[in-house]
């Protein structure tokens, strides 16, 4: 037996996660000197308040993230441990957040507590959008029986063929957080630039290009689309936005025109733990590429 977990970074919400039978962790993020759980703190996340109040947020009280302790990871696998199940944790890249390291002293306290039990981990090496893209997959697989085995080996295949492409509507969030290589010497502080990012092999935020105006950057990612996609008509694209469902359709219609409007298409919400680094009007597409 296995119990299955991911992190809200995925962009899981309880619904999704309770459909695929995920345990959810909640990655945390603070704002206005708050610290906020979410799922925990709140039962639904009201996207429409948050990203309003990014909108109108001074650069002195940019939100921030922050690590998981060790004690709360064991918070959250120690019980299955102790129920006799093992543990497959599908998450966000270790390469976004110090919270691994708090993963890792956490599991060598628990190995030594359970040394029968085993933990096996998944690194989607990819965020929101990407992660969510391979979460569900891995979701149908475990209802329908997978084994650990048999998801690891899909994931080594699957995982460098899943594309994050995405642009950010205002570089003071990425600015702040650092997370994205390049990006300073690339845009400087030039506005009403959006930086267009994707997320590379090793599972770290690039910046690739820069676009004027939010439909050059929809057609930059249309373009990085052409040119990546894989067999992308019996594949699921997921576009993921920071509250800007209009342009999220807007793009979804000009991915269609292109590629027919039987192509299959889920939208989503930037999980607001993310969307503390991209800010609000951001927008990415996850799909099956031939590479990253």
């Amino acid at each position: 037996m296995y119990t299955l977990f991911t992190d809200t970074d995925c962009d899981i919400t309880p619904e999704i996660a309770s459909k695929y039978g995920y345990k959810l962790i909640s990655m945390p993020y603070t704002i206005h000197g708050k610290e906020v759980h979410p799922y925990v703190d709140f039962d639904v996340f009201d996207y429409k308040t948050f990203y309003d109040e990014l909108r109108n947020i001074g650069k002195d009280s940019l939100p921030s993230t922050s690590a998981l302790s060790p004690v709360e990871y064991m918070d959250y696998f120690e019980p299955e441990f102790a129920k006799g199940n093992d543990i497959l944790y599908v998450h966000f890249s270790t390469e976004m957040s110090a919270t691994f390291n708090s993963l890792r002293l956490a599991m060598e306290e628990l190995h030594e507590k359970y040394p029968q039990r085993k933990i096996t981990m998944i690194n989607t090496k990819l965020i929101s959008a990407g992660s969510y893209h391979l979460c569900l997959s891995i979701g149908e697989m475990y209802l329908k029986g997978a084994t650990i085995e048999e998801i690891q080996k899909w994931a080594e295949v699957k995982i460098p063929k899943t594309a994050l492409y995405f642009y950010a509507d205002d570089l003071k969030f990425f600015g702040k957080s650092g997370r994205v290589s390049g990006l300073a010497a690339l845009f400087g502080n030039l506005l009403g630039i959006r930086p267009v990012i994707f997320v590379d092999n090793d599972g770290k935020m690039k910046a690739k290009d820069k676009s004027r105006g939010r439909i050059h950057a929809l057609r930059k990612l249309l373009k990085c689309v052409i040119g990546l996609q894989d067999d992308i008509k019996n594949q699921r694209g997921v576009i993921a936005h920071t509250e800007a469902l209009e342009i999220a359709q807007e793009f979804g219609a000009m991915l269609k025109k292109e590629f027919g409007e039987d192509l299959k298409i889920i939208y989503e919400i930037v999980n607001p733990t993310a969307g503390c680094h991209c800010g609000p009007d951001s927008l990415g597409i996850a799909f099956h590429a031939k590479h990253r």
